[in-house]
């Protein structure tokens, strides 16, 4: 699973993207506890972050397939 960083969880993570090899499907929660191991300063943000799966907003529930693009997409504001 190709996992990309946008705007401050770039800045956090330090590159752009990441593959996880998850065998299986997974969830948001796993994810994010994925995240938190190799990247613990991203977790103040789970909150605030949208998390998108193949160019769509991920729904609850909906499980995150192995060969899928994940982005995770921290709060925007702008005017």
């Amino acid at each position: 699973m190709t996992i990309l960083f946008f705007a401050t969880t770039r800045e956090i993570a330090g590159c752009h993207s990441v593959e996880w090899e998850a065998a299986s499907p997974q969830t948001e929660e796993a994810l994010w506890d994925w995240l938190g191991g190799r990247f613990p300063n991203l977790l103040p943000l789970k909150s605030s972050t949208r998390i998108a799966r193949n160019g769509e907003w991920l729904a609850r529930g909906q499980p995150l397939m192995p060969n899928d693009e994940v982005a995770v997409l921290p709060p925007v504001s702008g005017g």
